[in-house]
Parts: structure tokens; sequence; C-alpha cells
């Protein structure tokens, strides 16, 4: 049965790294009419319209602006253009999809949480583990309690290059392990500490190390790497009762449960009788549907625009990316000192299970009553010319 669902016309800047990702998902999907490409690269360009002759494309990021039949702009630019891009956008009435990490500041993130509330827009970004089935699956079994109480979370992110020119190997890979871990624990981290130094680029850092201390003697350890010899993806949560290894490079058993721990005996009289008790069960890989997990976002955002709902991956948790990424930067700079970020109660996004919108990213797409507002735009100078991701 054919239904009359009026197609979503989407523009994507930035065809660099990521960008030809979103461009093929948003393209083979069934919900949109992927319109425009737009880039400062002629040569990225050239090499779009050779995959894609259909496509528009332009180096003006302005036409993107000023196309009014134009619904969502998905930002896949370097950081730095961020903010800009996705401010100009929203207010002009155009959903906003913007990939990690969601602006350079704390204050930049908060601006766009409100202008996309008071236009009543869509605001999502790109964390795109959220959607990964494997991570899904994790958080369903710590929800259902099968590995006691969380005790600590490991996460290992290495590999060789790419290196980055206006951020250091936290701000590009942390914002992938810290999305899951506020996810997989439902709360925010009380203190943020991070050591790290550099050796290819002066004055940016290579290799970190973040620690992120929570509630309930609650921590969580990151290591971020652009020199390491080999593609590392790793995450270990260990409970009181099982502890989990999420491996994202193994192509099918992405996780694997091993039942063990160490149990402490309930009372001692003296020391002699005080002995550690070490269990050691069977270990077993949870089936998981396998599913492309950009395609998931993909699909999330323009679902979340037709049926006006709060992304998973909504400007709140970006700005809270954000703000603990500022936290390990000043950390960085006071040589590894811990950095208080007053965190002291349960954290919930504000997404109500997909539901209606209510938080930050408004009530309905408000679309049209933005256009032909007759209210000037201002492109800033930083988004005249588009460089690629």
């Amino acid at each position: 049965m054919r239904t009359n669902k009026k197609l979503l016309n989407v523009g994507v800047v930035g065809c660099g790294y990521w960008g030809p990702n979103l461009v093929r998902n948003f393209r083979q999907s069934s919900d949109c009419q992927l319109k425009v490409l737009c880039d400062a690269s002629d040569s990225r360009l050239g090499h779009m319209r050779r995959l894609y002759p259909e496509l528009a494309t332009t180096d003006k990021f302005e036409d993107l602006l000023n196309d009014s039949e134009l619904d969502a702009v998905v930002i896949a630019t370097p950081v730095r253009f961020h903010y800009s891009m996705a401010k100009a956008a929203l207010s002009v009435g155009k959903h906003v999809f913007v990939e990690k990490p969601m602006a350079r500041t704390e204050a930049e993130c908060a601006e766009l949480v409100s202008l996309a509330e008071r236009q009543g827009l869509v605001l999502m970004v790109g964390h795109t583990f959220l959607f990964s089935p494997a991570v899904r699956r994790m958080k369903e079994i710590i929800n259902a309690g099968d590995i006691g109480e969380v005790q600590y979370i490991a996460a290992r992110r290495l590999n060789l290059g790419l290196f980055q020119k206006d951020i250091n190997v936290a701000w590009d890979l942390a914002p992938h392990d810290i999305s899951i871990l506020l996810h997989l624990l439902d709360e925010l981290p009380v203190s943020v500490s991070c050591q790290g130094s550099s050796h290819v680029t002066r004055g940016i850092e290579d290799v970190t190390m973040m620690n992120l201390n929570f509630r309930k003697n609650r921590c969580a350890f990151i290591h971020n790497s652009w020199l390491d010899p080999k593609k590392v993806r790793q995450m270990t949560v260990v409970g009181s009762q099982r502890m989990i290894v999420y491996d994202d490079t193994e192509p099918l058993e992405k996780l694997k449960i091993y039942d063990a721990r160490v149990e402490v005996p309930p009372h001692y009289d003296t020391f002699a009788e005080f002995t550690y008790s070490y269990h050691y069960g069977d270990s077993y890989v949870p089936y998981i549907k396998q599913d492309e997990p950009l395609k998931l976002e993909c699909q999330h955002f323009l679902e979340c625009i037709a049926e006006s709902k709060t992304p998973i991956t909504n400007g709140r948790l970006g700005l809270e990316v954000v703000k603990i990424l500022e936290a390990a930067s000043e950390s960085l700079r006071q040589h590894g000192a811990a950095v208080n970020l007053g965190a002291t109660a349960p954290w919930n996004n504000g997404h109500q299970n997909g539901h209606t919108n209510g938080n930050a990213n408004g009530n309905g797409n408000g679309k049209n009553a933005h256009k032909g507002n007759g209210a000037a735009l201002v492109v800033p100078a930083a988004t005249q010319s588009v460089v690629a991701a």
C-alpha cells in the first residue's frame, strides 16, 4: 500500500573522511531525498559527482541555507565549523545533524541547544556508537542486573593516525567512549582528570589517558592514541558478579560475558582466616543481530523530524560530552589534576524512549513558521568556505 508521506529534503556539508558515509546512508533512505552536497574542495565534489551524478553540488554553504525546500542540514566538517554552521542552519529553520564533538565549548553547545528549543527543531549529534546493536545489548545486560553492580569500566581506542590539526586525540576519539559511558551508567561523572603528551605535532596531544570518577565509588578509564601500531576498539565493563568485554573490531562476536569475580569472606576473626575467593565460571557470547550503526543513526534522525521526537543523541548529550572534554583539557593544562564537574545525582538526557520532544530539541519541527520571516541571514565568515572533514 502506497502512502503520501512527504519526503524530507536533506543537504550534506563536508565530503571528506566521514561525510561520504553519511551521504551513502541518507541517499539510500526511503524517508528522505538527498538533494545537495557541499564542500570547499573541487576535487572532493568532483569525486562525489562521479559517484552520485544525480546530486547537486556547491562550494558555498549559504546555498544550503538559502534553499527554502531543504528541511535538514547534515554537518560533517572539522570541529571548528560545527558551531557556526549549526547556528546558521537552525536560525533559518532547518533541522541539524552535526558530527561529534558538537562544538568546541560548552557555551557554544548550550547556545545551539537553546536555539533549537526556541525554533522547535531537531538537533542531533553524531554519537554513532549509541546505535550499535552491541552497545544496545550491553545496556540491556547491565540494566537487567546480569553482571551485578558496575564497578569500573576501561576503554581503549587506539590506532596509527588519523592525525588532526585542530583537536587532540582525546577530542577526536574519546567522544565515542564518553557517550557510551554516559549511556551505560545513566549518570554524569563527578570529576575528570587527564594526562597526555605530544610526540608528532607540538601542542596537540596524540596520546591521552582520561580518568572519570562517578558516584558510588565507580570510575572509568579511557586510553586514546594516534601512535599505536594496531587498531584497538575495546571496552571492559567489570561488574560485581560478571564482566563484559566489548570488542568492536570483532566481525561477529563483539560481546563476551565472563562469569568471573573476586569474593571477600563475609566475616573473619584473624588476618590468617582472611582469604579472597576467586570464582571462575563459563564465558559465553550473546547473540546480536547485525546492522550498520550509521544506517540506524541516520534513520533515527529522519524519524525524529517526522514524528517530533527527541533524539537519543540529542543536543544535551552533545553538550555534556563537550563539557567533559573541556574538563579533560583543563586537567591536561594542570598536569593531570582532577577537575570537578559537580555532578551529584543520576542523569537523564531527556530522551523519553524516543517519544515526543519535551526538552532540548523542541516540540515539533516548527519549520514553516521560520520560512519567509524577513530576517536577514548573516553567514559567519568561517562558514563561507567549507573545509572537508
